[in-house]
């Protein structure tokens, strides 16, 4: 009986050594281990890429946002726009509208969004490309096509006293190749891209 009793106090002590052994690894060493890689090596990212102008966040590279006229809904043409966003680029709402591609509720909204784009951009529907009227999976991409943001430029120079000119060397500026020359695509992060708008129209 005692041995018994013994046996299984050493086994319980066992399992209580291990419990915290790991407990002290997994739940703090590891932890503390790759956050200080991160803060030491991926510092912007691993605060969540903040961009700050005049010593004020206005956004992450990494996360979409509306630019619309200031209380409303309607998009402002002063600015270049980003891709739709099916959960009005809430971070902690993410994810794609979950329509098939031959759903017609998911046709309808793009051949919407078709004839909307083009209006508001003045061209005509065949130069709008798909990613103007298709949401991303995540659906808070910060970034758009060199294509789509070509199409905006003119409207975008003259709703800010630009020439079509400047904005195109804007745009061209701020598009950024394939990663590693062959993953993805090209592409514009759009945040970066109005930011420079900004500061390109308060000079002229």
């Amino acid at each position: 009986m005692n041995t018994s009793l013994a046996s299984s106090a050493r086994m319980v002590w066992a399992s209580l050594r291990m419990l915290l052994l790991l407990t002290v690894v997994t739940g703090i060493a590891y932890p503390l281990l790759v956050t200080g890689i991160g803060q030491a090596l991926f510092h912007d990212k691993a605060n969540g890429s903040m961009v700050e102008v005049d010593g004020k966040e206005v956004g992450s590279k990494l996360i979409g946002q509306s630019w619309n006229i200031k209380g409303t809904d309607k998009p402002d043409p002063k600015w270049f726009q980003g891709r739709p966003s099916h959960s009005g680029y809430d971070p902690l709402a993410t994810g794609s509208s979950q329509l098939g591609a031959s759903d017609p509720t998911l046709v309808e909204n793009v051949r919407a969004a078709k004839k909307q784009v083009a209006e508001f951009n003045g061209v005509p529907e065949s130069e709008v490309p798909k990613d103007a009227v298709t949401g991303s999976a995540s659906a808070i991409d910060p970034h758009i096509s060199p294509e789509y943001a070509d199409v905006q430029v003119e409207r975008v120079a003259e709703n800010n006293g630009l020439t079509v000119a400047q904005v195109q060397k804007l745009v061209d500026e701020h598009t950024d190749g394939r990663t590693l020359g062959f993953m993805g695509e090209r592409h514009v992060n759009v945040l970066e891209l109005n930011i420079a708008l900004k500061e390109l129209a308060a000079k002229s």
